[in-house]
């Protein structure tokens, strides 16, 4: 399996907009891409303003596949100017 994490730093006054873009962005990939698998919104308990997803597929391909659907596409668009940083990390799933 094919892990991503990703941590993003919100503008304060944004994260309740990008939260609902992102909950939309989730479960399109869950619904749409039959090679994710999980896909996991966190909001940090110390800074709300901080966003983590993990993100669980069945290989890097479906990743990529994931990366060129269209919803991806517009949510990355939508939410790119309240993003303050992302950072993306990938995965080998070695333990379920």
């Amino acid at each position: 399996m094919y892990v991503i994490t990703v941590t993003f730093e919100i503008l304060p006054n944004a994260v309740d907009g990008f939260l609902e873009k992102m909950r939309e962005n989730a479960q399109r990939s869950l619904d749409d891409e039959p090679g994710c698998r999980q896909f996991d919104v966190c909001q940090s308990l110390d800074n709300p303003d901080t966003i983590f997803l993990y993100e669980l597929y069945d290989s890097g391909g479906a990743f990529h596949a994931h990366l060129e659907s269209p919803h991806f596409k517009a949510f990355d668009r939508e939410v790119a100017s309240v993003v303050v940083t992302k950072t993306v990390n990938a995965f080998d799933r070695l333990v379920p």
